[in-house]
């Protein structure tokens, strides 16, 4: 037989997703589109990047390029410059590229090209979602260092028809997430992330318990001072997803990577954990620590301590030794205060009513147990505050539940700072709210709730330049908060009492881009466009502004803005919807 041709070679394979449903509502138009997408976006850039177009079918290319950093760089800003364009194109009408990339010796016949890279290649833009590029391990290990591209380990799978296990990574940018420009830098204090740890019990119902052990060793850890710790909601976005620790520090700005497994069985627990070094991937400590279940506490309290004199010698015993504290010697009130929290995120109407029997079921079985108290007088806010209930009973539980948290609370900085909302907002009590804020935040100066409440609370009094120090500071500690578009939400308003229009746009575009139909933003971003002169802006927010919440009127704000202190911001607030059209 004649020696084959062959050479290493990047391989991309991108298709067009639901591109039959889209032939079958337009076939003509959707040509067209893809036509013009092809002529305007993708074949210059492929040029642009010496790459090689294989061949192509109806909706799809084959690709080849020299270099695989070409060939990443290229799909990425495929992809990109697609999310743009789509970005005013109804969801239904996108046309979407799935992206698959990978390395491998290519046979060549002719101009057609063959191999197993080829079929690799294939399968993993199977995998990728629309919009989205995914990659084999080696071309992550190829480019990782090389580009400023983000990716996420979705670990090894087995592919249709490919012998081996493919490592996948998916790319993090286009229409799926942006990618951060530069890591984080490093805080002047030691700094750490907690990882969610595995659930090793093999019943996904215990994931609450696994969830709440971890929970504990933030809060433990956050009553540092010496101490940078990243909150809760920033880690767990990392939950159920195979982690590089390198990036993981990246991302979030630390030092240290916490991560570990519990196994809970009968009535024994074993926890396991250990500390990275994000900057090397070195492990600094490792540890595991079995007991009793009436002994979690104490388990705790042990990876708390072996952790702090891990990462920060010189941190007193006398500080340590106040990080062991139990929220309840109750275990059953502490475990329905745990499948309370599992509810409350992400938040919804059904969930919130779910969380709220838990958290009075704990208290029935503990009423002096102070965080069930104040999470759910924060339910209570949120029920109030979204207009899920007008029932003026719901306002009396909150105000008994604040207060009791608030009594019971004194060492517990969350449990203060649920409170402290609760008598801000509903109760519109900011002098009592503010107080229990700024008790919270010398206890846990590392809590990110706490910094957000303080923010807004700053607002209210009307000091925006202070709110927005104090929001920007919350986000820093939690840059991946669930919460983090009540934050941004916050420094939008502060950038519009400011007269800063086009700042406090850009921050309500990033929340409208979560969540498009979010009332707060689309007001902010409505009053921000009219005085900003964008009066076709400003008319456009207010008509998806009176889309979504019919019921707001000029003459009703002062029911949804929340206790502001100085008439000024009000009206100001006010002039601004009118001249975007919203009704007296």
């Amino acid at each position: 037989m004649p020696s084959e041709r062959r050479r290493l070679a990047a391989i991309v394979s991108a298709d067009v997703a639901g591109y039959s449903r889209l032939m079958g509502r337009d076939e003509s138009g959707t040509l067209a589109a893809l036509k013009a997408l092809r002529r305007e976006i993708v074949d210059p850039k492929i040029k642009a990047h010496r790459g090689r177009i294989v061949k192509t079918t109806g909706d799809g290319l084959l690709l080849e390029f020299a270099s695989v950093v070409d060939a990443v760089r290229c799909v990425d800003n495929i992809q990109m410059a697609m999310a743009a364009r789509n970005s005013e194109v109804p969801p239904d009408r996108r046309i979407e590229f799935r992206i698959g990339v990978n390395i491998g010796d290519i046979i060549i016949d002719g101009k057609d090209i063959f191999g197993d890279g080829v079929n690799v290649a294939a399968r993993l833009q199977e995998q990728a979602p629309p919009g989205g590029i995914s990659v084999s391990g080696r071309v992550h290990e190829e480019v990782q260092d090389k580009l400023d591209i983000v990716f996420e380990d979705a670990g090894e799978q087995q592919l249709k028809n490919i012998a081996r296990p493919v490592h996948i990574y998916e790319v993090r940018s286009g229409s799926i997430a942006p990618s951060p420009k530069a890591p984080l830098a490093l805080p002047d204090k030691p700094s750490i992330a907690v990882l969610p740890f595995q659930n090793m019990s093999g019943d996904p119902d215990q994931e609450y318990f696994a969830d709440g052990v971890v929970e504990e060793i933030i809060t433990a850890l956050s009553r540092f001072r010496s101490l940078f710790v990243i909150a809760r909601n920033s880690s767990f976005t990392y939950k159920g997803r195979a982690v590089d620790v390198k990036q993981v520090g990246r991302e979030l700005g630390v030092r240290y990577v916490l991560e570990g497994s519990v196994r809970k069985a009968a009535n024994q627990v074993r926890v396991m954990a250990q500390l990275i070094d994000a900057t090397n991937g070195a492990h600094v400590w490792a540890e595991r620590f079995d007991g009793g279940l009436e002994d979690v506490f104490d388990l705790q309290d042990q990876v708390t301590e072996k952790v702090v004199a891990a990462i920060a010698p010189n941190v007193e015993r006398a500080e340590i030794a106040r990080a062991r504290r139990k929220p309840t010697n109750n275990l059953d009130a502490y475990d329905c205060y745990l499948r309370g929290l599992a509810c409350c995120f992400p938040t919804t109407k059904e969930g919130i009513g779910q969380a709220l029997a838990l958290f009075h079921r704990a208290v029935e079985l503990d009423p002096e147990f102070a965080p069930a108290y104040g999470v759910a007088a924060w339910c209570y806010s949120v029920r109030l505050g979204f207009r899920w209930s007008a029932d003026p009973a719901e306002k009396a539980e909150l105000m008994r539940l604040a207060r009791a948290a608030a009594r019971l609370g004194q060492g517990d900085a969350l449990t203060l700072t649920y409170a402290g909302w609760a008598f801000a907002y509903v109760l519109k009590d900011l002098q009592t709210g503010r107080a229990l804020v700024d008790q919270a935040l010398a206890l846990n100066p590392n809590l990110a709730a706490a910094w957000a409440s303080s923010g807004w609370i700053s607002l209210w009094l009307g000091d925006p330049t202070a709110a927005m120090e104090r929001l920007g500071r919350a986000m820093r500690l939690s840059p991946f908060d669930i919460a983090a578009n009540m934050m941004r939400n916050g420094i939008a308003h502060a950038c519009f009492y400011l007269d800063r229009y086009d700042e406090a746009l850009s921050w309500a575009n990033m929340l409208l881009r979560d969540q498009p139909d979010f009332p707060p933003a689309l007001r902010v971003a409505a009053a921000s466009a009219a005085f900003a002169g964008q009066d076709e802006l400003a008319r456009q927010m207010g008509a998806r502004l009176h889309a979504v919440d019919p019921e707001l009127k000029v003459s009703g704000l002062d029911s949804t803005l929340g206790p502001y202190q100085k008439p000024e911001f009000p009206s100001k607030y006010a002039e601004g919807l009118r001249k975007a059209g919203l009704p007296e």
